[in-house]
């Protein structure tokens, strides 16, 4: 793909897009707009363009300007009176989907062939299954050759135009994609808009996998929605120039694929600003995946290494002046003791009450409201994964002792051995007292008791904050319990319960902030 001539450069540029997918990125005014519009000129026919804000509002008849979805309406077998007839674009996509769909039953009814006894799959059949995916609480209905719609328990349907900005943007994704060319590129700009980040990422993710023969280059201002399209080529656009001789020239730089999003970039583009969670990981790790759902109305930007969130939360609320946003971070407590835990939620950095990330997966309300949602007992479940849990602990109890051992001792000398010596004899008396003081053998000997006395008690909660065992997720067979084929569809499931708006979302978001002691308003 060919993209515009950069500010500096005398020729043009030229990219492969992998993934099927792309990202422009930029502040509002930067020419990002601009930018995709020139992209989409030189892919000619190629190029299938979606524009939300006119499919929702512009009321009136094709003209010489049509849009994609236009031309497509215009070129349809519908009749002139339908097409002379005042409408938005996304009601001419609903005329085109009804018809079609009245077309191809009276080619089942009344064709010669009836070898095949099985009605065929329709583009309208997409878009109501699509709907279902996205609002399974919802009712999408054809009655009188009307598209109606139904909210949870309501008696009453009702049409597109009674529907939400959300509702009716995703009813119009889903329509205008299933009529994109194949092989084209579809360019849409501000795919965010209306749509609640859960839903989002739901709709894009199943929309693309829908038409994974197209690339889709999305036009945007949100980072979050940027970093959600994993392994996206991102183009980064900076400024344009629209007064230079020849046409517009813009400042862009297309980011490495590997790179995550860098500060810099991120304080740039940042246009409403929100307050900022800073985690470990990277993009591809669980706790970038789960906290976005658990705090929608944070920044979440995954940072690698528990220090490195330290640091950038001290860094980025000491410069709280300069840009009046307040960020927290959240670490693994691994084997962290409560006076660190403590010192740690002074400095707003969070610290879950189970061992790491995969832990919160196997909290109690987590583990029944997976097994719910997946139509098993869930208090037969969870008992089974605790008795699972308790086993592993007690088979792995004097390895974990002494894992934990190590990081109190460790953890002493690096607090203690920091003054100022006179003389190497100075450091080793400060060292031979260190060793008395510290008593390896006694601390190995007071772990151990504790995790007797959590298996004594039967302490699943606090089993689940001194247990570090990566294996753990899968070898107490959750997944198997809850009906899935392996821990990632177990952790898969989990995000797709917490992008939906259930009773179990609720449940595993509570029971996450719990476990993390979040602050109400947070």
């Amino acid at each position: 793909m060919e993209l515009p001539v950069k500010a500096g450069d005398a020729a043009t540029q030229t990219i492969e897009i992998d993934n099927g997918r792309a990202v422009i990125i930029g502040a509002n005014g930067a020419g990002k707009t601009r930018f995709a519009r020139h992209i989409s000129r030189q892919l000619g026919e190629k190029a299938f363009t979606l524009n939300l804000v006119e499919a929702l509002y512009k009321d009136s008849v094709p003209d010489a300007e049509a849009s994609d979805t236009d031309r497509l309406f215009m070129a349809s077998h519908l009749p002139e009176y339908e097409k002379n007839r005042s409408q938005t674009p996304l009601e001419r996509l609903i005329s085109m989907l009804m018809h079609e769909e009245l077309e191809q039953m009276l080619a089942y009814k009344f064709g010669d062939s009836k070898e095949d006894t099985t009605l065929p799959h329709t583009r309208l059949d997409t878009l109501m299954e699509l709907w279902k995916r996205i609002f399974p609480q919802n009712d999408v209905l054809v009655e009188g050759g009307k598209l109606l719609f139904r909210n949870g328990m309501a008696a009453d349907s009702f049409p597109v135009r009674r529907l939400s900005h959300g509702e009716r943007a995703v009813l119009y994704y889903g329509a205008a994609m299933s009529y994109a060319p194949r092989n084209s590129v579809i360019f849409v700009d501000s795919p965010e808009m209306f749509l609640h980040p859960s839903t989002m990422q739901l709709l894009w993710n199943t929309l693309e996998a829908m038409r994974s023969d197209c690339t889709v280059i999305y036009v945007t201002h949100d980072v979050e929605f940027a970093a959600s399209r994993a392994g996206a080529t991102v183009i980064w656009v900076r400024a344009c120039d629209i007064s230079a001789p020849t046409g517009p020239v813009w400042d862009y730089n297309v980011l490495p694929p590997q790179d995550a999003i860098d500060d810099k970039m991120y304080m740039t583009i940042l246009g409403e600003r929100r307050s900022v969670l800073f985690i470990e990981g990277d993009q591809r790790s669980i706790d970038a995946r789960l906290y976005p759902m658990i705090f929608p109305d944070r920044s979440v930007k995954p940072l690698g290494s528990c220090n490195k969130v330290i640091e950038s939360t001290r860094t980025f609320n000491d410069l709280n002046g300069l840009h009046h946003m307040s960020a927290a971070g959240i670490v693994d407590r691994d084997r962290r003791d409560d006076a660190e835990v403590d010192y740690l939620r002074r400095k707003n950095i969070m610290v879950p009450d189970v061992a790491e990330i995969e832990n919160i997966l196997l909290l109690p309300e987590v583990v029944r409201s997976v097994a719910g949602a997946c139509g098993k007992n869930p208090m037969h479940v969870f008992n089974s994964v605790s008795k699972s849990i308790m086993a592993m602990f007690r088979h792995d109890l004097h390895q974990q002792a002494m894992l934990h051992t190590r990081h109190r001792v460790k953890r002493t000398l690096e607090y203690r051995v920091d003054g100022r010596f006179a003389d190497i004899n100075a450091l080793e008396k400060h060292m031979d007292a260190l060793i008395e003081e510290i008593d390896a053998r006694g601390l190995y000997d007071s772990f151990c008791r504790r995790f007797h006395s959590l298996l004594r008690d039967n302490d699943y909660r606090e089993i689940l904050k001194v247990y570090n065992q990566k294996s753990m997720l899968s070898g107490c067979n959750v997944a198997g319990l809850c009906g899935l084929k392996n821990k990632d569809e177990y952790i898969d499931r989990i995000m797709e319960i917490l992008r939906g708006d259930t009773p179990y979302a609720d449940t595993i978001r509570k029971a996450v902030r719990a476990a993390l002691s979040a602050p109400a308003v947070f």
